[in-house]
């Protein structure tokens, strides 16, 4: 299992910055995700990784080693691509089997490993058959058995699942969790889907225009963003704010009690966030420490439950409900929350790290 370290890596298209000064730390056997809307250069860190384009500035180092002036092909590092790019005059086991062959391995042995990567993506029996008789997601795991064959340091995924239905978009989750536990390869992909992120990766590595955002568990971003922007990203566009003291916010929609022990910041401006998740609509017998009326401006049917957007004091939250919630437009209701669900940002926090080293 390989150590990757990211040190000051920088990205420079002429004028344009793609990446700046990123500092990484995946750790050994680790799935780390790359994350951030289209254009904040995750693909070209990534690509950084791999050997596919040169850093301006910073290095890539694997085991403590630079990989700059090592060639792609020797680095170890294997890509899997959005678009998997197979073979189609191959067949799938020709496919799975190409990098062992040009690295002159015995067929015998290609033929062992072949049927090994098979059974590992879960499709076994396949090998005769053409690549174009697949279906996407077929095809996506022959992409992945490729890639693995070889026996790569590193496993890179550039945004694997992107171009699968939903349904297939689950079922891949499971494979690259599954497969990644069992060889317990060091693994970093790249996504915009945050759910995608959450569910695959142990730590999570979210860029905005170039620069690392926040870097951490999964669960950090949900209940500990670092900014209003990152709070946002996360599907959570509740915030107001207020004036601290003690365990008690001040806002225009009323005093809130807060958990001190989340509380990080000092006493003074703050801006309250809180999830959709964590609110509930209340009645006069509900012992919520903290209530502050709203009005619904609309009810949203999800399937399984109903969105609600609120207006209370001019800000605009959206909360969950259980899907025979009737509430109407222009409809007065009471919201609950418990203190320990509220977490505080500075105003103008704007979420940045300068990187881990």
């Amino acid at each position: 299992m390989t150590h990757v370290k990211l040190d000051h890596l920088s990205k420079r298209f002429g004028p344009v910055v793609a990446v700046d000064d990123l500092g990484l730390v995946v750790e050994p056997g680790e799935m780390m995700a790359l994350l951030g809307p289209s254009g904040c250069g995750k693909t070209t860190t990534l690509r950084m990784i791999a050997g596919l384009i040169e850093p301006t500035s910073g290095d890539v180092l694997f085991d403590g080693r630079s990989m700059l002036a090592v060639p792609t092909e020797r680095r170890g590092a294997v890509m899997v691509f959005q678009k998997h790019l197979l073979f189609p005059t191959m067949t799938v086991a020709g496919n799975v089997g190409f990098g062992l062959r040009m690295q002159r391995v015995p067929k015998a042995e290609i033929d062992r490993r072949v049927a090994e990567m098979l059974e590992l993506v879960r499709l076994p029996g396949v090998g005769n058959r053409r690549a174009h008789e697949l279906s996407g997601g077929q095809q996506q795991r022959i992409a992945l058995a490729r890639a693995l064959i070889v026996r790569p340091r590193v496993l890179l995924l550039d945004e694997p699942l992107a171009n699968l239905d939903a349904n297939l978009r689950i079922e891949m989750r499971e494979l690259i969790r599954t497969v990644r536990m069992e060889t317990g390869i060091t693994s970093i992909f790249v996504t915009h889907d945050q759910e995608e992120a959450v569910m695959l990766a142990d730590r999570v590595a979210l860029m905005f225009s170039g620069t690392l955002q926040q870097f951490g568990r999964p669960a950090e971003f949900y209940e500990r963003p670092r900014s209003v922007e990152i709070a946002r990203f996360f599907r959570n566009p509740n915030t107001i704010d207020g004036v601290r003291s003690g365990s008690r916010v001040t806002t225009a929609a009323g005093e809130f009690v807060i958990d001190p022990a989340r509380a990080e910041l000092a006493e003074g401006p703050v801006r309250i966030t809180i999830r959709p998740e964590d609110i509930e609509i209340v009645g006069p017998a509900n012992g919520a420490v903290n209530r502050v009326p709203a009005t619904v401006l609309s009810n949203i049917y999800m399937g399984t439950r109903r969105e609600l957007i609120v207006s209370l004091a001019g800000a605009e939250w959206h909360l969950q409900a259980p899907v025979d919630a009737a509430f109407g437009e222009g409809e007065t209701v009471t919201l609950g929350f418990a203190p320990e669900k509220i977490w505080l940002l500075k105003p103008d926090a704007d979420g940045r790290e300068t990187g881990v080293q």
